[in-house]
């Protein structure tokens, strides 16, 4: 199965409706980072199809449940995930997309520029000494090892009535007890993600009133 038929029977699945163009710039977007991932090691999986299930659908799996999000930034976020697919799905989100690794970052500008994502901005920076313009509505990653320590990191960004999202496989209750004080769970969404046979969840984490 090509990757165009099998991204968009993963859609279908997930009942995701995207905007003209979205689906033909997601598959250019996993043919960029298959073609950089030869040279450069971005992400450790090269199977086309994977690209699809692990990297694209499972970005685009939180899109339901950012409601109203219009300022996210995306830390960690390696070959830009799950950033860039947000930003090619929706179009009205401004995404700024932090990593550290230069490579990784100079990708993200590449497919920015390629794509044409003019709601997409990457920064190669460490996120504690990120200060932006403003502060955003939410922080999301799916790389960070540590609850603790996304908040601790990232809080700053944030808005105060702003909301952390943290892409999870197994629950991690043990993480989830070391929650910095002054935050908590608001709730834990399980996803789902068409032929991915692994546990997901996004903790949706916030500063408690």
């Amino acid at each position: 199965m090509s990757v165009a038929a099998s991204l968009a029977r993963g859609l279908t699945e997930m009942r995701l409706e995207l905007p003209p163009s979205a689906e033909e710039r997601l598959v250019a977007f996993a043919e960029l980072l298959n073609k950089w991932n030869r040279v450069y090691n971005l992400t450790a999986i090269r199977d086309p199809q994977q690209v699809v299930t692990h990297h694209l659908l499972d970005s685009l799996s939180v899109l339901p449940c950012l409601g109203a999000v219009k300022t996210l930034v995306d830390v960690g976020s390696g070959g830009g995930l799950p950033g860039i697919p947000l930003a090619i799905a929706r179009p009205d989100l401004q995404v700024t997309s932090i990593e550290t690794v230069s490579k990784k970052a100079s990708f993200q500008q590449q497919a920015k520029i390629e794509l044409g994502l003019d709601n997409f901005a990457p920064l190669c920076a460490r996120v504690e000494k990120v200060r932006l313009d403003a502060p955003v509505d939410a922080v999301i990653s799916r790389a960070f090892s540590d609850l603790a320590d996304f908040v601790d990191l990232t809080a700053h960004l944030l808005a105060p009535e702003g909301r952390l999202y943290a892409m999870k496989g197994i629950y991690p209750d043990e993480e989830l007890a070391r929650l910095p004080a002054g935050f908590v769970l608001e709730r834990a969404i399980e996803l789902t993600v068409p032929d991915l046979d692994a546990s997901r969840h996004l903790l949706v984490i916030r500063r408690e009133s």
